[in-house]
C-alpha cells in the first residue's frame, strides 16, 4: 500500500472556482480509479490560487487479477454470429466453452500496476475537468484538440509512495519539483512523498488546505479587530474569498476618514466588501466603524503598514466616488428622477418602468386595500400615501448611486425620501421585501401594500405575456416573487384571496393599452403561487399532498384559510382516529369507486338497519352540521373533531355490515350511506389525496 501525491499547477485560479474544482478533482480521480478496480482509503484534497492537489490514501500496487464470463450465440448460430463474438472478445473458437449449446467466453485479465493505472487516469482527468471557463495556451493553442485549463498548466507533481509517475500532458512533464510561496520562496521545492506534501509547502510559506486557510483569516481578523475595541461583521462568503486570493494569509486591520461614515452604512459595506474585498466592522455601540481589514499574502517586513497605506489610498478613493454620487443624487428630487423613468425598457411588451410604476400606483392606491379588509375610511386617508410611495418605489433606478450599487435599489430610494422628509421613506425602502425566505418583511402596511402590489404586477404583466417559469429557467424571477407575495400574505395574516389579487390588476384597463388581446391569466396564476406554497410548506415540514387534499375542494384560494385547515389536519392524521378515520374513508371510497357511485343520494330505509348501520347514521347526522358550522367559523380544529366520531361507527360498520347485501334495497341504501360519509369527510378535506 502506498500513498500517491497528484498536485496540477497553473497561474492563479479565480477564489470563486476553488472549492468546486478541488471537489471535481477528487471527484473525476475516484472514478478514473474505479473504472480499473483500485479504490483508496481515503482521498485529501486541497487548493490554493496556484494549485490543485490531492492525495490518496493506501493505494494498492497493482490492480486485483479479473475474471470475466461473456455469454455468446448458440453453437447452431451462423458463422457471422460466432466471428462477431469472437472479434469481441479476443478469443480463438477453441478457448470458447460450449454449455447446453450456446458458446460462453471466460476472459481472464491480469492485474495491472498502479502506476500505469495512474500514468493513464491523470491526463484523463486533466482533459476531462470541467471548469466553468477555461482557456488554450502556447503554440498548440490554434487547435481545439489542444488542452484546455483555467490558467496554463505549468507543472505536474505525481508521486506513488517514493516513485515518480511519469505523465506528460502538451509539453508539460511530471517531476519531484513545485514551486512554493510567490515571493517568499519563489524557487522549487523538491517533493519526496505525499508524506512530506503539506509540512514542505508551509515551511515554504503555502498552507495547502482551503479551510485552515479560512480559519486563520477568521481568527486573526477577529484578534485584530478586537485589538481596537472593534467587532468584524460576520461573513462566511468573504472569508472563503479571501482564503482562494491567498496562499499565506495575513489579515491587517486599516482605517480610513470618519468623515465618510456620513454616507449610508450600506454604501461603505458594499463598497468594502464587493469592490475591496474588505472585511467591515463594528464599534461597540453596534454602528459602522471607520475602520476595515484587508488580507495580504505576504508576511511584510514593515509588519503591514506599506500595504495598509496602499489599501486605504484605494479605498479613499472608492469611498469619495460613493459620497459623490450621494451628494449628487440628493440634489434632484425623487419626483422628478422619478420622471427618467420612462427612457429605461421594463419588457418590450410591457412598456417602460415608468408604465409598471402606473400600474402598481393604482393597485395599491385603489385596489388592494379593499381586499385586504381596510375600511373605507382608512383606504381613504391612506390613498395618496400609496399613491405616492408606489410612484417614488423605483425613482432610485436612475441615480448615480444604484447605477454604481444595483444591489441598493429600494435602500437608496429610502434614504433620499428620508433627506427629502417624505413620510413614506420606509414603504420605499421596504417594496422589494421579502426578496427570500430569511428576508425581513415591510416594516410598515404601507410598505407591505405597494410589495403586494408591485409583486401581483409583476407575476400578472409577465403571465400575462406568456413568459412563465419553464423547467429550471426564470430570467424573471418570477418564483421568487411568488414566495414573496406568500409570506406576505401568511405573515401578515392577510384573509385575501388569490384570485380577487390578481383580478385586481384588470388586464383590460392596465395592460392592454398596446391594443394586444391577451387570455387573462389569473387561473394560471393561483395555480402557479399554489404550487409555490406546496414547495414552500413542504421545506418548512408540511406534506404536500395534504395541502393538495384541501385544495382539491375547490374555491378555496385565501393561504391563511388553506394552511389553518392544512395545519388541523395535519394534525388530525398523526393521531389514531385520524389514521383510522382516513383507513375508513379509503376503504369507503374504493367500494364506491368500484360501483360507480359518484355522489350522495338521499334514500328511504324500506327496512330496519342493523344495529352498526343505524350508530352510524346517526354518527353522520350529528358529525355532519358540527363540521360544516366549524368549518363556517374557521374552526378546523373542531371540524376534525367533529370528524373524528365517525371513527368508531364506521369501524363497527365494516365489523358487522355487508354492503353488498343480496337484498337490492340494502345494497343501496348502504352505498348512499357510504356516500354520504365520503361527502361528510370531503366538505373539511378531500382524503382520496392524502397519501398512506
Amino acid at each position: 500500500m502506498s500513498d500517491f501525491l497528484l498536485e496540477l499547477r497553473c497561474e492563479e485560479i479565480p477564489a470563486r472556482m476553488q472549492l468546486k474544482a478541488s471537489d471535481d478533482l477528487v471527484r473525476l480521480f475516484t472514478e478514473e480509479l474505479a473504472r480499473a478496480g483500485l479504490k483508496p482509503e481515503g482521498v485529501d484534497s486541497f487548493v490554493t490560487p496556484r494549485r490543485l492537489a490531492l492525495i490518496a490514501r493506501n493505494l494498492p500496487l497493482e490492480t486485483a487479477a479479473v475474471s470475466e464470463e461473456f455469454k455468446g450465440p448458440r453453437t447452431s448460430a451462423p458463422a457471422q454470429a460466432l466471428e462477431g463474438f469472437l472479434r469481441k472478445t479476443g478469443l480463438r473458437q477453441d478457448q470458447l466453452e460450449d454449455r447446453d449449446g450456446i458458446w460462453f467466453a471466460v476472459v481472464n485479465k491480469p492485474g495491472r500496476a498502479t502506476v500505469e493505472v495512474l500514468a493513464q487516469a491523470v491526463p484523463t482527468v486533466i482533459r476531462a475537468f470541467p471548469w466553468p471557463k477555461s482557456m488554450r495556451w502556447g503554440a498548440s493553442s490554434h487547435t481545439t484538440e489542444s488542452l484546455r485549463w483555467v490558467r496554463p498548466l505549468q507543472g505536474i507533481v505525481a508521486i506513488l509512495g517514493d516513485d515518480l509517475v511519469e505523465i506528460e500532458i502538451e509539453g508539460v512533464k511530471s517531476g519531484y519539483a513545485t514551486l512554493g510561496h510567490r515571493f517568499h520562496h519563489p524557487g522549487e521545492i523538491t517533493i519526496g512523498s505525499a508524506h512530506d506534501y503539506v509540512e514542505k509547502l508551509r515551511a515554504c510559506h503555502v498552507i495547502v488546505s482551503h479551510q485552515e486557510r479560512q480559519s486563520i483569516i477568521e481568527a486573526k481578523a477577529n484578534d485584530a479587530a478586537a485589538a481596537q475595541g472593534y467587532t468584524v461583521i460576520e461573513d462566511k462568503g468573504l472569508i472563503a474569498e479571501n482564503a482562494g486570493l491567498t496562499e499565506w494569509p495575513v489579515p491587517l486591520l486599516g482605517d480610513f476618514d470618519p468623515a465618510f461614515l456620513e454616507v449610508p452604512p450600506e454604501v461603505i459595506q458594499l463598497t468594502l466588501r464587493i469592490n475591496q474585498k474588505y472585511f467591515v466592522l463594528r464599534d461597540a455601540s453596534g454602528k459602522l466603524a471607520p475602520a476595515f481589514i484587508c488580507t495580504a499574502n505576504i508576511e511584510a517586513k514593515d509588519g503591514g503598514a506599506a500595504i495598509i497605506a496602499g489599501n486605504r489610498k484605494v479605498l479613499a478613493a472608492r469611498l469619495s466616488d460613493a459620497r459623490f454620487f450621494w451628494e449628487q443624487d440628493r440634489k434632484t428630487k425623487l419626483e422628478d428622477h422619478a420622471k427618467k423613468l420612462e427612457r429605461i425598457t421594463f419588457h418590450e411588451k410591457l412598456g417602460t418602468v415608468k408604465r409598471k410604476v402606473e400600474r402598481v400606483a393604482t393597485i395599491a392606491a385603489d385596489r388592494i386595500p379593499e381586499l385586504i379588509g381596510w375600511s373605507e375610511e382608512k383606504a381613504r386617508k391612506f390613498q395618496p400615501l400609496l399613491r405616492q410611495a408606489a410612484e417614488l418605489a423605483k425613482a432610485d433606478l436612475v441615480t448615480e448611486m444604484v447605477g454604481e450599487f444595483p444591489e441598493l435599489q429600494g435602500t437608496m430610494g429610502g434614504y433620499y425620501a428620508d433627506a427629502e422628509g417624505l413620510p413614506v421613506s420606509a414603504a420605499i425602502r421596504d417594496h422589494y421585501k421579502p426578496i427570500g425566505q430569511s428576508d425581513d418583511l415591510p416594516s410598515d402596511e404601507l410598505g407591505t401594500v405597494v410589495s403586494l402590489a408591485d409583486k401581483v404586477d409583476t407575476l400578472y404583466s409577465f403571465f400575462l405575456i406568456d413568459q412563465k417559469p419553464t423547467g429550471s429557467k426564470d430570467p424573471f424571477a418570477l418564483r421568487r416573487a411568488a414566495l414573496g407575495l406568500i409570506r406576505l400574505i401568511i405573515d401578515n395574516n392577510l384573509r385575501v384571496s388569490l384570485s380577487s389579487l390578481y383580478s385586481a390588476c384588470d388586464g383590460e384597463r392596465l395592460y392592454h393599452s398596446d391594443g394586444v388581446n391577451y387570455a387573462d391569466p389569473t387561473d394560471d396564476l393561483v395555480s402557479f403561487t399554489i404550487d409555490r406554497l406546496k414547495v414552500q410548506q413542504k421545506e418548512a415540514g408540511v406534506r404536500h399532498d395534504l395541502i393538495d387534499a384541501v385544495f382539491a375542494l375547490g374555491g378555496e384560494d385565501v393561504l391563511v384559510r388553506l394552511l389553518a385547515r392544512v395545519k388541523a389536519l395535519q394534525s388530525f392524521v398523526a393521531t389514531d382516529d385520524g389514521a383510522n378515520l382516513l383507513a375508513g374513508y379509503k376503504r369507503a371510497a374504493n367500494i364506491l369507486k368500484k360501483e360507480g357511485v359518484e355522489t350522495a343520494e338521499a334514500v328511504a330505509l324500506s327496512y330496519t338497519p342493523e344495529q352498526a348501520e343505524a350508530d352510524l347514521i346517526a354518527a353522520l347526522d350529528s358529525a355532519e352540521p358540527r363540521a360544516a358550522v366549524a368549518v363556517t367559523a374557521e374552526d378546523f380544529e373542531g371540524a376534525m373533531a367533529a370528524l373524528a366520531t365517525l371513527r368508531a361507527p364506521i369501524d363497527a360498520f365494516f365489523e358487522s355490515v355487508t354492503v353488498n347485501d343480496a337484498h337490492p334495497a340494502k345494497r343501496s341504501a348502504r352505498l348512499a350511506l357510504l356516500a354520504r360519509v365520503r361527502e361528510a369527510v370531503h366538505a373539511v378535506a378531500d382524503f382520496s389525496k392524502i397519501t398512506g
